[in-house]
């Protein structure tokens, strides 16, 4: 299997992830289509990635299927349950930076245009006739 598809090996998450996932869960319903192991990888790699959830590789099966559990663990708090347990058993360390605007100093050309516009007062805009383009 290619490392970058799948970071977590079957033995590891058939040991030590996926007792965790079914404690979470009740065994009721129909049988999933697509398996714990595939979710938790594709999770893993969009969150690694950026990707959007529709570009998600088709390895793991449909996209809309696993946005939808994940979505679904996250509301449960299931994925910060595998995350904790994991770290309180050694098994993971976990880094976590948070970062917003107040943080970080921006250049003052990346800051826009000194002023910028006033509430209530209308930008002119060039007609589309009269523009030429790039």
């Amino acid at each position: 299997m290619d490392k970058r598809l799948y970071p977590v090996t079957t033995e590891f998450f058939n040991s030590e992830i996926q007792p965790l996932i079914d404690q979470c869960y009740s065994a009721a319903g129909r049988p999933q289509e697509v398996s714990d192991y595939q979710v938790f990888c594709g999770i893993l790699y969009v969150l690694r990635t950026g990707i959007p959830w529709r570009d998600l590789p088709k390895c793991y099966g449909y996209w809309h299927t696993v946005y939808l559990r994940f979505n679904k663990g996250s509301k449960r708090g299931v994925w910060w349950y595998v995350l904790k347990h994991l770290q309180q058993r050694k098994k993971l360390k976990l880094n976590i930076v948070l970062g917003d605007s107040t943080t970080f100093k921006v250049h003052r050309h990346g800051g826009g245009q000194k002023g910028g516009t006033a509430v209530g007062e209308e930008v002119e805009l060039e007609s589309p006739q009269n523009y030429t383009g790039p």
